[in-house]
């Protein structure tokens, strides 16, 4: 994991899960309930990774894939 100057740190997808997990498994009582708080955790840190541009379409294509 790398810290640049500003708000960026440079980690991989996998380091960034561990130590979520790591956090979420010390403060929860169990398995299930720290596997949740991972992956709400997880989900909210990605939404706001995400572009704020209004032009990309976000919704997968379902029906082109049904086969």
């Amino acid at each position: 994991m790398k810290i640049n100057h500003g708000n960026k740190i440079e980690t991989t997808l996998g380091e960034l899960i561990a130590a979520i997990s790591e956090a979420a498994f010390e403060y929860s009582d169990d398995t299930k309930e720290a596997y949740n708080l991972a992956c709400l955790t997880l989900v909210e840190i990605l939404k706001g990774a995400l572009p704020r541009s209004k032009s990309i379409d976000w919704r997968f294509p379902v029906t082109k894939y049904l086969h």
